[in-house]
């Protein structure tokens, strides 16, 4: 059995084309057959063989053009079916004409049609028949524990819940038991998709859920966003059936839906961020073909930007990273899923001069990513000066190195934090954003600042965390109930880092589009429900009280940077006078020297003396303890609490 096994791969294309011949020649003998009504003259006896071969030839040669004999029968489709009535229409028209040609005996020009419409139907029909059987062989080779079928309800009668639809009841009818659709377009009610009843609106969804006894619910709507997703998981939740959902029409292969594609409902599915846009002719000039380095390579928007840099075919991309097992992680994942793309990954502190600059000697980036920094805002209150060694310093040596290497161009990832700060955290980068831009006024390097919020999913951030608290039966603890944050998610972040960095001529503060503000205790309710609880109920919700450091709300932009739109419908530029090198150098002096003291008050006047709007509290002195328990608000962005580096292209 496993030598036929052997010979059928070895010798598949002729068979198939055998197989193909056997199946016309059933066609033109059914042709001629039914046109003389199963009595042949013997005239169109002796001749038909002659005919036979003409047709044989010919259709072999088209069908071969147009790539019939490559497909597998099992898989067959729509696109099979048109190529197939496009093959037998050529061949008979071409074979046709042969024969006219070759001025031999005459047929009924009837046996000619007769034979292209025998062959769309046999060929097709066998085509679609292997399909049929397989289909049926996988339904009944589907694990069967004696369960119940699941009772099926799906949002959604568009082409997204048709394609689903389609493939349950072809493949998947032993498992699930589809009982309708709902949908909001009333010229839909009443009518049937695969046989199965579209029964009204959305708003029906309990009533129905309730007297058919549903088991799951599928959100079939690829574009549902935001507020509407909420709406509808408002409704579906009372239900207590599960509810899924389809990725996001960016998300979709090909456009396809498949019934794996199927997922719970997240956080991001309810905040409705929109997909991002990306100027793709543009990035590429920015990063194919080039050498590029990211700082903070192993943390999350650092390895994101691996990822998304790769997309582009960098010629080198050097990852820098300070912490040895988040740097191993990043580089397997990227030499699996990029293996063409060349990697450098290099243990380097951006506070070590020395080591910086010799990998850049080495590997002579041309733009660089700067992703590291300290982001814990309840830390950094607690060790200000560590803030002012890594924010600060780390900044100023990767960018004085990137000077005096003439890197083309340095993009800083900062934070909305640096915007009227009131964290050491927050004022920290808004230092450094300081020096990038009076360093760009003499340097040939452009320097470029990017500005965002929080990110969604990112190490130490509030939602893992508050996933923790609710695994562990709460409570969920939250700052203040007022408390709203800005949130993306962190490929959105990243394209659009990459985006304003390529936009970017020199000395700009690019800030990006983060929606609507979101109050986190809606976010940790949200992440409540997700998980089948209800919050005050099963997982209590705890406001601890603000810390040292936070507000309740940020800002993206101060009036003075007058911010404008840019070409990029998520991306807007703020631009104001930059201060001189020198006056910026001079107020750096004096938090060097602290930066290793414990006098945390005179680090906060060194601060306020080089950002005046720094909303301090300098008597409110926070002392070195151990990390607090509840979620820690953080600046998303960086990688870990010590520095890190990347280098990407």
């Amino acid at each position: 059995m496993d030598r036929v096994r052997e010979l059928i791969v070895v010798y598949r294309r002729a068979l198939v084309v055998g197989f193909h011949a056997l199946l016309w020649t059933t066609a033109l003998v059914l042709a001629v057959l039914l046109r003389f009504e199963f009595e042949i003259p013997g005239a169109y006896r002796i001749i038909l063989p002659k005919l036979l071969a003409i047709s044989l030839v010919v259709r072999t040669i088209v069908h071969w053009r147009l790539g019939l004999f490559h497909g597998l029968w099992r898989y067959s489709g729509s696109r099979d079916l048109r190529l197939l009535i496009l093959g037998a229409t050529v061949s008979s028209l071409s074979y046709a004409a042969v024969w006219a040609f070759m001025q031999s005996a005459t047929f009924p020009r009837s046996i000619f049609v007769l034979d292209w419409a025998f062959s769309i139907l046999i060929v097709g029909g066998m085509r679609f028949l292997i399909r049929t059987i397989r289909e049926v062989t996988i339904q009944n080779a589907l694990p069967s524990d004696g369960a119940p079928r699941r009772r099926l309800l799906v949002i959604g009668a568009g082409d997204a819940g048709e394609m689903l639809m389609r493939e349950i009841v072809r493949i998947y009818g032993r498992r699930y038991q589809p009982l309708g659709f709902l949908d909001d377009n009333p010229s839909k009610h009443g009518e049937q998709i695969h046989g199965v009843a579209v029964l009204g609106p959305i708003e029906r969804v309990n009533a129905l859920a309730e007297t058919e006894k549903i088991d799951e619910i599928i959100l079939a709507i690829p574009s549902l966003r935001g507020r509407e997703m909420r709406r509808i998981v408002e409704m579906c939740r009372p239900v207590g059936a599960q509810i899924r959902t389809l990725p996001g029409v960016d998300n979709l292969i090909d456009g396809r839906v498949t019934v794996t594609q199927l997922a719970e409902v997240n956080i991001e599915d309810l905040l409705g961020r929109e997909p991002v846009v990306l100027d793709t002719d543009e990035l590429a000039k920015f990063l194919k073909g080039r050498v590029s380095l990211v700082t903070g390579a192993g943390g999350s928007i650092g390895s994101e930007l691996c990822r998304q840099v790769c997309r582009f075919g960098p010629r080198r991309l050097v990852l820098v990273e300070q912490a040895e097992n988040s740097l191993f992680h990043i580089e397997r994942a990227l030499r699996a899923e990029y293996p063409d793309v060349e990697l450098v990954p290099c243990i380097a502190d951006i506070c070590d001069t020395k080591r910086i600059d010799a990998v850049f000697q080495a590997e002579k980036p041309q733009v660089v990513f700067h992703a590291a920094a300290h982001k814990h805002v309840p830390l950094m209150e607690a060790n200000p000066g560590e803030a002012i060694k890594n924010n600060v310093f780390g900044t100023r040596k990767l960018a004085d190195i990137a000077d005096r290497h003439a890197v083309e161009k340095f993009v800083m990832v900062s934070t909305d934090k640096a915007v009227n700060p009131t964290s050491v955290m927050g004022v920290s980068k808004r230092v450094a954003e300081i020096y990038v831009q009076s360093l760009s006024q003499r340097s040939r390097t452009q320097f470029v600042t990017v500005r965002f919020g929080n990110v969604l999913g990112s190490a130490g951030s509030v939602v893992p965390l508050f996933r923790e608290q609710i695994a562990r039966g709460g409570p969920v603890t939250v700052t203040h109930p007022e408390m709203q944050r800005y949130f993306m998610t962190i490929p959105e972040a990243c394209q659009l880092v990459m985006q304003a960095g390529a936009m970017g001529g020199g000395g700009e503060i690019f800030v990006l589009d983060m929606g609507e503000p979101v109050k986190v205790v809606d976010l940790a309710r949200d992440l409540i429900r997700l998980s089948g609880l209800e919050p005050d109920q099963d997982i209590e919700i705890k406001f601890t009280g603000m810390r040292p450091g936070e507000k309740l709300f940020e800002e993206i932009a101060v009036d003075e940077e007058h911010v404008e739109k840019t070409k990029h419908p998520k991306i807007y530029v703020g631009r104001f006078r930059p201060q001189t090198l020198g006056e910026v150098e001079r107020g750096l002096v004096e938090l060097h020297r602290l930066s290793s003291g414990l006098d945390t008050a005179s680090i906060k006047r060194a601060f306020k003396r080089l950002v005046p709007e720094y909303a301090a509290k300098i008597d409110d002195v926070v002392t070195c303890s151990p990390a607090p328990r509840e979620p820690v608000e953080s600046d998303e962005r960086a990688s870990r609490p010590s520095a890190e580096i990347i280098l990407a292209n």
